[in-house]
């Protein structure tokens, strides 16, 4: 049993190693993008509702806490406990997505979506709105105005992409959740017994710590100013 779980605690972590790269590699070209573009950078993230990310920054750390105490009930073989803990990381978990839903539905119904259709509005002002309007009225588009419609929409493919795959990773994770939470109601897991659900708790946590960066990268990027 000791070596059973010796050698899934080093898949996880060899797995989740591969994970840190993989995000790794988008902070370095958001960082770079960033330093780029930076004026185009805060006005996109200050368009984004920081109430919002704020919310499920509190939900995300409320649900580690959760797993981890699940992880504790299933050590000490408490198995509605266990299940207990579980089910409430898993309506965290689904709150956190639920959020998101409403944070994209507000990037469609304005329009910042990379894409044909993606429309710059600066301060609550159609300024890339009245460039397209000037360009359709055969007047020329200014290079300025014109490159910063562009940048922000670089900043606004690096959000869709890193909190899209991040809550990829939440969807992933609920479903783990989910499994785990019928093995420990059919009495699966004791105190000689729990390496699943510890190894669960390692990815739920990982997939937290990623939004703990998320969330001051492109959330909180220059907002006093």
């Amino acid at each position: 049993m000791s070596q059973q779980k010796e050698a899934a605690v080093l898949g996880m972590w060899a797995f989740l190693l591969t994970e840190i790269l993989f995000f790794g590699g988008l902070f370095l070209a958001y960082a770079l993008y960033r330093m780029w573009y930076h004026d185009a950078f805060v006005a996109a993230s200050t368009s984004i509702t920081l109430s919002w990310g704020l919310i499920n920054t509190v939900v995300l750390i409320g649900s580690s806490l959760t797993m981890a105490l699940a992880v504790r009930a299933a050590q000490f073989s408490q198995r509605m406990a266990t299940v207990k803990w579980l089910i409430l990381t898993m309506v965290l978990g689904t709150a956190f997505l639920g959020i998101k839903v409403i944070e994209y539905a507000d990037k469609f119904e304005h329009h910042h979506v990379p894409g044909p259709n993606y429309i710059w509005e600066e301060a609550g002002h159609a300024a890339a709105a009245g460039e397209a309007a000037a360009a359709d009225a055969g007047h020329e588009v200014s290079p300025d105005a014109a490159n910063f419609q562009l940048h922000t929409q670089i900043f606004f493919s690096l959000y869709f992409t890193m909190t899209g795959l991040h809550a990829l990773h939440m969807i992933i994770g609920l479903g783990l959740m989910t499994v785990i939470t019928w093995m420990a109601w059919k009495g699966r897991f004791s105190s000689e017994y729990y390496t699943p659900v510890e190894m669960s708790g390692l990815y739920w946590h990982f997939v937290d710590i990623v939004w703990i960066f998320l969330f001051p990268l492109l959330y909180l990027i220059d907002r006093a100013h």
